[in-house]
C-alpha cells in the first residue's frame, strides 16, 4: 500500500512540475513583452469579501499568497503528519538519512546567503530564501530518467522536501509574523481550541474541520502572524485514523487536494510570482548580493550541504546510500535540492514584499534553480549510465 501511494505521489509530483514550469514561463514571457502592462494590472486587481463593514480586501496576487497557498500549506502539513505518524519518517532508521540531510541543506546555503550579504544589512532578512526544496519541480526533472533513477533516491528526495517544508513552517512562524494583534490572535487560538476538540472527540465528517479552518484562516490572516500557518494547523487536527473501513480523512482530503493544488495553485503561485522583467537586468547584476546570496546557496549551498551531511552519517555507519543508488546518483540527487522556486519565492515575497529588491530575489531564486535542474539533470544521467556501487553496511 505505501509503495503503491508512493508512486502516486511521484507521478503526481513529476506531472504538477511541468504544469508549473510552463506557467512560470508563461509569467517570465507576459512580464517581458507588450502584455507587460496587463500583466501587472491583473495581479492588482481588488478583491473584497466583507460583511458588515468586517472584511478581507486584498489584490488578487495576495488572494493567491495569503489565500490559496494556505490550501497548499495545508497539504504540505498533511503529508507532514501522514509521514511521521506511519509513512517514511516513523521509522527512525529510514528517517536519518533525509533527515540530517536536510539540516544540512537548509544550514549550508543559509551561511553562504549570509556571508555574500553581510554587507547589506537589509538583505539579511532573505536569509531563509535558498533553504527550501521545490518538491514540485525536483521530482519532475527526476522523473525525465524514468525507470534509470532507483526508486529509493525518489523517497529520499520526497522525504527531505518535506522535512525541508517543516523547516519553512517553523521558519515563517518565527521570523516572518508582524505586529500581533491580540484580539485576532486569540480568536484564532480559540479555533485551534475546536479543531483540536474535534479531533479527541473523534469527529470524521472533514466539512466541520473545513468551517473552523476557515474562521482560523480569517483571523490568522487578521492577527499579524501570516495566514499560510492555519493551513498547517488545520492539517494538524484532521484525523489519520478512522473508526470504519473507510479511508481515513486525512489520507481523503490528501487524495482530494492534490490535483487541485499541484495542477491549480502552485502554477497560479508561479504565474503571479515569476514574472521578471528583465529591463534594467544586465549579467553583472547577478553578481550583486542579494541574488549571487540566493543563487549561490540554492546551487552551491544545498548541494554541498545535502550531499556533506548525506556521506558523513553514512560513512559514520548511521545509515545506508538508499537502495540501488551509488555515490554519483546520490550527488546528482543533492544537487536537485537546489530547485527552491516556489517555497523560495514564497519567503522572498515575505523577506522583502514589494520592494526594489523584489527583482534582484527573483533574479536569483531562477537562476539558482535553473542552474540546480541542469547540473542535477546531468550528474544523474551520468550516473545512469554506470553500473551502481553496492551500498556500504554500517
Amino acid at each position: 500500500m505505501r509503495s503503491g501511494l508512493l508512486q502516486r505521489l511521484f507521478r503526481h509530483e513529476a506531472a504538477s512540475g511541468v504544469v508549473l514550469m510552463l506557467a512560470s514561463a508563461l509569467a517570465l514571457g507576459l512580464a517581458n513583452s507588450p502584455l507587460a502592462e496587463f500583466y501587472n494590472l491583473l495581479l492588482s486587481v481588488h478583491g473584497s469579501v466583507k460583511i458588515n463593514g468586517f472584511g478581507i480586501d486584498k489584490p488578487i496576487l495576495l488572494w493567491i499568497n495569503d489565500g490559496l497557498m494556505a490550501i497548499f500549506f495545508l497539504l504540505v502539513g498533511l503529508e507532514i503528519k501522514r509521514e511521521v505518524l506511519a509513512g517514511e519518517l516513523s521509522d527512525r532508521a529510514r528517517a536519518i538519512l533525509p533527515v540530517v540531510a536536510a539540516i544540512g541543506g537548509m544550514t549550508v546555503p543559509a551561511l553562504i546567503y549570509l556571508a555574500i550579504t553581510r554587507n547589506e544589512p537589509t538583505a539579511i532578512t532573505g536569509w531563509a530564501i535558498p533553504c527550501e526544496t521545490d518538491i514540485a519541480f525536483s521530482l519532475g526533472v527526476m522523473a525525465l530518467f524514468r525507470s534509470r533513477v532507483a526508486p529509493s533516491l525518489k523517497v529520499f528526495l520526497t522525504a527531505l522536501a518535506i522535512i525541508d517544508d517543516l523547516g519553512a513552517i517553523i521558519i515563517i512562524a518565527i521570523f516572518y509574523t508582524e505586529e500581533l494583534s491580540w484580539l485576532s490572535l486569540d480568536v484564532a487560538l480559540g479555533a485551534i481550541a475546536v479543531l483540536a476538540a474535534l479531533n479527541l472527540a473523534g469527529v470524521q465528517r472533514v466539512i466541520w474541520y473545513v468551517l473552523v479552518g476557515i474562521v482560523l484562516w480569517v483571523f490568522v490572516l487578521k492577527s499579524g502572524v501570516h495566514a499560510t500557518l492555519a493551513g498547517v494547523a488545520l492539517a494538524l487536527a484532521i484525523p489519520l485514523k478512522t473508526r470504519s473501513a473507510e479511508e481515513a480523512p486525512l489520507v481523503r482530503v490528501e487524495h482530494e487536494l492534490a490535483p487541485w493544488v499541484g495542477f491549480g495553485i502552485l502554477p497560479l503561485f508561479g504565474f503571479a510570482n515569476a514574472g521578471l522583467p528583465f529591463a534594467g537586468l544586465s549579467f553583472s547584476s547577478i553578481v550583486e548580493p542579494i541574488p549571487l546570496g540566493i543563487a549561490a546557496g540554492l546551487f552551491l549551498g544545498k548541494q554541498i550541504g545535502v550531499f556533506g551531511a548525506a556521506a558523513l552519517v553514512i560513512r559514520r555507519g548511521w545509515a545506508q546510500l538508499p537502495e540501488g543508488a551509488g555515490w554519483l546518483a546520490l550527488y546528482g540527487t543533492s544537487i536537485l535540492t537546489g530547485i527552491g522556486f516556489t517555497m523560495s519565492l514564497f519567503i522572498g515575497t515575505l523577506a522583502f514584499g514589494e520592494s526594489d529588491r523584489e527583482a534582484p530575489m527573483r533574479l536569483g531564486v531562477l537562476v539558482g534553480s535553473a542552474l540546480s535542474a541542469l547540473a542535477g539533470a546531468v550528474v544523474l544521467s551520468l550516473a545512469a549510465r554506470r553500473p551502481q556501487a553496492p551500498c556500504p553496511r554500517g
